[in-house]
């Protein structure tokens, strides 16, 4: 291994946004260094099912009002309706 290019790799303190300390490893800043998180899995919505549970019902509904007629089977669409496959018999 070559000397000198590796980053110090040290001890440091996270505090989460709820208050709660941790001690981790990490080539961030300083020994002793303390990293205040201001989002985390404890208030991120991606984590917690806040607003992105409202932005993915929205999608959900815009994606039923444009196409439930075609997946609830009528022919709004205009198309030809699909036919299950034929199974082939053995001879």
């Amino acid at each position: 291994m070559k000397a000198d290019i590796h980053p110090d790799y040290h001890e440091i303190t996270v505090v989460m946004t709820d208050g709660t300390k941790y001690q981790t490893r990490s080539v961030w800043g300083k020994k002793g260094d303390v990293m205040n998180l201001d989002i985390d899995p404890l208030t991120h919505p991606a984590w917690q099912g806040g607003s992105g549970k409202v932005i993915e019902k929205g999608q959900l509904s815009k994606f039923e009002n444009r196409y439930g007629s075609f997946l609830s089977g009528s022919n709004a669409g205009g198309g030809k309706k699909a036919e299950p496959a034929k199974k082939e018999e053995k001879k």
